[in-house]
């Protein structure tokens, strides 16, 4: 059965067995079906987690126009990673302990989310470059940004995150993506040096 032991203790303890067994059976998969893969060329945002060999979990939000993520096929999928703050966190953690968890939500239209769950690698422009080839495929590259590596997403679980509890969000039509905004000390983190 999938899962961990920690969920299923939760399961019989809040006595859901049977309901999550029906989860298990109905929609989980460990690839990503036909229309699991047009929802993630839709998307614009994820969110990934990620856990060093400790267990230490860091969660990052990556994003780009439609298709950043490119769907390789349906037990593979791979996105660019970009120049950000230098600290690399997550690609740190997957250098660690390759185990990857994916989620991403469609806030603007259906009100649904996908969680895609699998074993990560880092690659090269060139590995990536074979890999697409290699399946007649496009690396997706954003305009202006220059990829630091892919991460190559290996699925091992696939499946429905409910809509009860994700909102509606409306995109603004009044932003000018062309504005670079200053950067600024949000926190207040360097006052009094």
């Amino acid at each position: 059965m999938p899962g961990s032991d920690g969920e299923h203790n939760m399961q019989k303890a809040f006595q859901t067995t049977q309901k999550a067994k029906d989860f298990y059976n109905r929609q989980m998969l460990d690839y990503l079906a036909d229309d699991m893969q047009q929802f993630i060329q839709k998307q614009e945002m994820m969110f990934i987690a990620t856990s060093d060999s400790r267990g230490e979990c860091d969660n990052s939000f990556r994003s780009g126009e439609a298709g950043f993520v490119t769907v390789i096929d349906e037990k593979r999928v791979a996105y660019a990673d970009y120049k950000g703050n230098g600290v690399l966190a997550s690609a740190g953690n997957i250098s660690e302990n390759p185990h990857i968890g994916m989620l991403f939500v469609d806030f603007f239209e259906n009100k649904i989310g996908l969680h895609v769950n699998g074993k990560a690698k880092l690659l090269n422009e060139t590995e990536m470059k074979d890999i697409c080839e290699s399946v007649n495929k496009t690396m997706h590259i954003e305009v202006n940004q220059k990829s630091v590596f892919w991460v190559l997403v290996e699925v091992e679980e696939a499946y429905i995150h409910c809509s009860k509890n994700i909102p509606i969000l409306k995109k603004s039509d009044n932003l000018d993506e062309n504005v670079k905004v200053p950067k600024v000390d949000f926190f207040n983190l360097q006052e009094g040096e």
